[in-house]
C-alpha cells in the first residue's frame, strides 16, 4: 500500500525508476496498435458509454478494446488484462478575458479524441478538454499522460499510437460500410462553359436518345447524357461517358441526387466516384440551387414537387408540435448515413417481449459468455443495442433551464439522448454486399437479413424469432386434368399486392394523369399529386386469388399444361408482419414506388385464409419429375439423369428472377437463385437465397461454366464441399426440388462421396431408403446449414411454429418516404402505453397524426383467444 499511496499522494511524485519498476509486469502485455488493428476508443463493447460518460471510457492496452466504468471488472476478470487507458471528456468554462468575456476563439490542443462535438454547446463560454490516464487493475494504479519522461519508451509508443489511432469506422477496409469518397483533382480547377445553359426543373430527356431515367449532367457544358450500366448500376446508352471521350469534360453529376448536403458525382477521367467541394456553385452556373433540392426520381426542386413534399411531410408529422418522449424505450437512434432503415426495424423487434426477453432479460448471461471480442459477436451485439433501447440510460430529458448554469459551473454532466449504432451496423452488416455499403436499402430484405442471423445464433431454449414463422400450403392445380399438389413452404412476411384496379378515385387519378403529361410535355411544374386509395379488402382478395404458374409442368399429363397456384395459411404466427408490395420495376431495372393510400386496419382477422389441405374429391398430381430440354441437343430431351449438364444449358426463367428481386434482392444473386435450382419456381430459388446470403460473392454475376468444364470439375461447378463432407447447399436443393425429401437428399450424396448423377441413381437404386435417419447426419446438417431453421424441412419434428387464432391488432409500422428502395427515409410507428408514439431517428415524440394508410411494413399481434 506504500506504492499507492505514492502514487495517489497529491503532491508526491513518483520517481522514473519507481514507475518503469511498476509496469516491468505488465509490458508483455502492453502491444502498440499495428496496422489494421482496431482501436475501439469511442464506445464501449458493451454499451453505450463513451469517453463523454460520467466514468469515461476504459481501453484495453492489449486488445484495444473499450469499457465502460460498469464493464471494465468483467473484462479484467475475464483476460486478466491489467493495463487500461482511460479517456475521459470534461466540458470546462472558458477562462475570461480582461474585460469580463471570455478568450478569444483559438486552437484547443486540449482536444484529442476522436469525439463529436454536441451541436447544443455554447462554445462562447464552454469548451472540451480531453484528459487520458494510465489505469493499473486490480488496484486502480493512475498514471496521468503525458508521462514521457518517466514512463518505459513501449509504454510511451503505445499510449501515443493508440491516442492517435483513427476510428475503426473509417477504415477504408473491403469489410468496412463507410466509403470514404475522395474530392475529385478537377473540383477546384473546373472550366464551366457560359454558354447560357439553364436545367430545367423537371422533363429532362438524354439529349443523345429518348431516355428519361439515370441522368447526368455534364457540369462544364451542362449536357444531359444517359449513364451506363458500369458506374451507377442502371440501364443506360452510355452517352455520358461518350460525351466525355469527344470532349474531355470530366465531372458529372446524376440527375434526382442533389439535396442541400450534396449529390453524387462521377469523375470520368478518375473513373470513380467523386467529392466535389464546389457543387454548389456548379450547379448554380447552371441555375440550380442545391439548398432548395430533395431526393427525388426526377431531381425537381421543393416548391415544384408538392407531391414529394407532401408525402415526407405527412409520413414525419411536419407542421404539428409534436411532444418529445424519453426514458425506457424511447431512445433515438443516429442516422449514420442512409441507415434510417436499419434504425425503424431495430426499433420495432425491441418493442416486442420476445426479443426483449431474449436479449436483455438474458443480458448478463449473454455478456460473461461472450467471446474475448465481443464486437464480432451477434448476441453480444443485440443485447447491447436492446439494453441501449429499452434502459432509459441515453434517453434523459433536459435539465430546467434554471439549474443549467449551476450546473455548468460545477461539472458537466451531459444527456445521452440517442445512441449511434455504429458497432452493431458494423457486425450486422459484415460481409454483405449491400449493407456494408453506406446506401439507402430496403428494410423489408434487411428484416428478413436479420432473422437469418438471429436463426443461426440461437440465444436460450428458445429463438425469438419463432415469433413471426409460420407455414404456407401452396396449392398447384392442372387446369385440364384438375388434378392438385399440396406443399408447405416457412415464411416470415405476408406480402400483400396493391390492387391497383380497386382503387376508388379512378376519376381523379385519369385526371391527375393528363394533367402531369401536359405539364411534362410543356416543363412546367407538376400538378398537385392525387394518390390512389386503395381498400385493404381488395388487396387481401388479391392475395387469396389464384395465380397463374408460368412454364407450368403437369405430371398428370406429362406435358406443358395451365396450371394455378392458390397460397393459404397453413398456420398463423404470433406476431404478423405485413409487406406492402408498393416497389417494382421500371424500364431501367431501377426499382419504383407505388404511391398510394390503403385503409389497413387497426384489428385483422385471416381466419378465413387457413389452408384445410388436400379435400374430399381432389386427387393429387403423380410424383413424378418433367424432363429437361436442352436445345443445341438433337434428341431434344434428357431425363433426370444428368443435372450437371443440365444446369449448363439451362435458360434462367426471368419471370421468376424478377419476383425474387421485387423482394429487394441483388438481381444478380436472384438470377444464380434461378439457375442453380433448375427454373424450378421462385419459392425453390428464395430457400437457396436465403441459405446463401452470408456468404462473400452472393452478389457477383453469374458464370456460367463451360460443358468441358463441367465435366472436369464434378461437383464442384456447384459448390465447395461443405465441413465433414456436408454435401453441398446447391445439390440438396437440386435434389430436393425433384421432389425426394431432404434427409434422403443428403444421405444420397453423402453415400455417392457428393457426386450428384450417382446420387440421383442410389435414390432409384433403393425405393425403400431407412426409414430413420442417422441422428450424427441431422446435427451435423443443422450446423452447417447456414439457415437450416429458415428452411421448411428441418427435420422430421418440421420448422418451430407457434401457431393460433388469425386475428390480430396493429401495433407498428414502418413508412418510406422517395420513390425507391434506393433513396428516401425511413421512419417508425409504434403502439406504446396506450398512445403512437413516432421513432425518426434520434427524434423521438408522441405521434399526434399516425399515418397508417402510407405505411411500407405493418406489425401486428395476435389477440389472445
Amino acid at each position: 500500500m506504500q506504492r499507492a499511496a505514492l502514487f495517489r499522494g497529491g503532491d508526491a511524485q513518483m520517481a522514473a525508476g519507481d514507475l518503469g519498476e511498476l509496469l516491468v509486469p505488465y509490458m508483455p502485455t502492453i502491444r502498440v496498435p499495428k496496422s489494421g488493428d482496431r482501436v475501439y476508443k469511442t464506445e464501449c463493447a458493451f454499451s453505450y458509454d463513451s469517453p463523454d460518460s460520467e466514468g469515461g471510457l476504459y481501453v484495453c492496452m492489449n486488445t484495444f478494446l473499450g469499457f465502460g466504468r460498469e464493464h471494465i471488472e468483467r473484462h479484467y476478470r475475464k483476460t486478466g488484462q491489467c493495463v487500461y487507458l482511460h479517456l475521459k471528456r470534461h466540458l470546462v468554462q472558458k477562462v475570461p478575458g480582461a474585460s469580463g468575456g471570455a478568450l478569444p476563439k483559438r486552437r484547443n490542443a486540449k482536444l484529442f479524441l476522436d469525439l463529436e462535438i454536441s451541436s447544443d454547446l455554447n462554445s462562447d463560454d464552454f469548451e472540451y478538454e480531453d484528459e487520458a490516464k494510465l489505469v493499473l487493475f486490480p488496484d486502480h494504479y493512475e498514471i496521468s499522460l503525458p508521462n514521457i519522461e518517466e514512463l518505459p519508451a513501449l509504454v510511451t509508443i503505445a499510449c501515443d499510437a493508440l491516442l492517435s489511432a483513427k476510428s475503426p469506422y473509417r477504415k477504408q477496409e473491403p469489410d468496412s460500410w463507410e466509403e470514404e469518397l475522395q474530392a475529385s483533382k478537377h473540383a477546384k480547377t473546373l472550366v464551366q462553359l457560359d454558354n447560357g445553359v439553364r436545367i430545367p426543373p423537371s422533363g429532362w430527356k438524354c439529349s443523345k436518345c429518348d431516355l428519361r431515367e439515370n441522368l447526368w449532367l455534364n457540369l462544364t457544358d451542362g449536357s444531359v447524357l444517359c449513364g451506363k450500366w458500369f458506374f451507377d448500376g442502371s440501364g443506360g446508352n452510355g452517352h455520358a461517358l461518350e460525351h466525355y471521350k469527344e470532349t474531355g469534360y470530366p465531372l458529372a453529376v446524376k440527375l434526382g441526387t442533389i439535396t442541400p448536403d450534396g449529390a453524387d458525382v462521377y469523375s470520368f477521367d478518375e473513373e470513380e466516384p467523386v467529392l466535389d467541394p464546389h457543387i454548389a456553385k456548379h450547379l448554380a452556373h447552371f441555375g440550380i440551387d442545391m439548398l432548395q433540392m430533395q431526393v427525388t426520381e426526377n431531381g425537381l426542386r421543393d416548391n415544384d414537387i408538392k407531391p414529394r413534399v407532401s408525402e415526407w411531410e405527412v409520413i414525419q408529422e411536419a407542421g404539428v408540435k409534436l411532444k418529445p418522449m424519453y426514458g425506457p424505450g424511447y431512445t433515438g437512434m443516429k442516422n449514420l448515413g442512409n441507415s434510417c432503415y436499419l434504425n425503424a426495424v431495430m426499433q420495432a423487434i425491441f418493442s416486442i417481449p420476445e426479443f426483449q426477453r431474449a436479449y436483455v432479460g438474458n443480458l448478463p448471461r449473454i455478456f460473461d459468455y461472450s467471446p474475448l471480442d465481443p464486437t464480432q459477436d451477434f448476441n453480444t451485439q443485440m443485447a447491447k443495442l436492446g439494453h441501449g433501447l429499452l434502459s432509459g440510460q441515453y434517453s434523459k430529458p433536459p435539465m430546467k433551464s434554471e439549474l443549467i448554469e449551476q450546473v455548468m459551473k460545477e461539472e458537466h454532466k451531459p444527456q445521452h439522448n440517442g445512441i449511434s449504432p455504429r458497432m452493431f451496423k458494423a457486425f450486422i452488416s459484415k460481409g454483405h454486399p449491400e449493407f456494408s455499403s453506406n446506401r439507402q436499402q430496403d428494410a423489408q430484405e434487411f428484416f428478413l437479413h436479420l432473422i437469418n442471423l438471429v436463426e443461426r445464433n440461437p440465444v436460450g431454449s428458445e429463438n425469438p424469432s419463432d415469433v413471426f414463422r409460420f407455414l404456407v400450403e401452396e396449392r398447384t392445380q392442372c387446369c385440364q386434368s384438375r388434378k392438385v399438389r399440396y406443399t408447405e413452404r416457412v415464411d416470415y412476411i405476408m406480402q400483400l399486392p396493391v390492387a391497383m384496379e380497386a382503387a376508388t378515385n379512378k376519376d381523379e387519378l385519369i385526371a391527375y394523369e393528363l394533367k402531369r403529361r401536359e405539364a411534362e410535355a410543356a416543363r412546367r411544374p407538376l400538378p398537385e399529386l392525387v394518390r390512389a386509395k386503395i381498400p385493404f379488402s381488395a388487396c387481401l382478395q388479391a392475395f387469396s386469388e389464384p395465380s397463374n404458374v408460368e412454364d407450368f409442368w403437369s405430371s398428370a399429363l406429362q406435358a406443358k399444361s395451365a396450371g394455378v397456384k392458390t397460397s393459404r395459411f397453413a398456420s398463423f404466427p404470433e406476431y404478423l408482419v405485413v409487406q406492402i408490395k408498393k416497389f417494382t420495376f421500371g424500364l431501367d431495372w431501377i426499382p419504383k414506388k407505388l404511391d398510394v393510400s390503403i385503409d389497413m386496419p387497426d384489428f385483422l382477422d385471416i381466419s378465413h385464409l387457413r389452408a384445410r389441405g388436400l379435400q374430399p374429391g381432389e386427387e393429387e398430381l403423380p410424383d413424378i419429375a418433367p424432363p429437361i430440354v436442352i436445345p443445341d441437343d438433337p434428341k431434344g430431351i434428357y431425363w433426370l439423369t444428368s443435372p450437371l449438364y443440365f444446369l449448363v444449358a439451362l435458360d434462367i426463367d426471368e419471370s421468376s428472377v424478377m419476383q425474387l428481386a421485387e423482394m429487394g434482392f441483388p438481381l444478380e444473386a436472384c438470377r444464380k437463385a434461378v439457375y442453380y435450382t433448375g427454373n424450378l419456381g421462385a419459392e425453390v430459388a428464395f430457400n437457396w437465397i436465403i441459405a446463401h446470403m452470408e456468404e462473400p460473392d452472393f452478389a457477383e454475376p453469374l458464370v456460367i461454366p463451360a460443358f468441358g468444364e463441367v465435366a472436369s470439375s464434378g461437383a464442384a461447378a456447384l459448390g465447395a464441399v461443405g465441413l465433414d463432407n456436408q454435401p453441398p447447399e446447391e445439390m440438396v436443393a437440386i435434389i430436393i426440388s425433384m421432389g425426394f425429401q431432404r434427409n434422403l437428399a443428403i444421405q444420397a450424396l453423402k453415400a455417392t462421396n457428393n457426386n450428384l448423377e450417382r446420387a440421383l441413381e442410389w435414390i432409384f437404386s433403393h425405393p425403400d431408403p431407412e426409414e430413420e435417419s442417422d441422428p450424427a447426419l441431422d446435427t451435423v446438417d443443422m450446423e452447417n446449414n447456414a439457415n437450416a431453421n429458415i428452411l421448411a424441412e428441418t427435420g422430421s419434428e418440421g420448422p418451430r411454429i407457434k401457431d393460433g387464432p388469425g386475428r390480430y391488432e396493429l401495433f407498428g409500422f414502418i413508412s418510406h418516404m422517395g420513390t425507391s428502395t434506393m433513396s428516401g427515409h425511413y421512419i417508425c410507428h409504434l403502439r406504446k402505453e396506450g398512445r403512437w408514439v413516432i421513432y425518426n431517428d434520434l427524434r423521438v415524440c408522441a405521434s399526434e397524426r399516425p399515418p397508417k394508410d402510407l405505411g411500407y411494413i405493418y406489425f401486428y399481434h395476435r389477440i389472445p383467444s
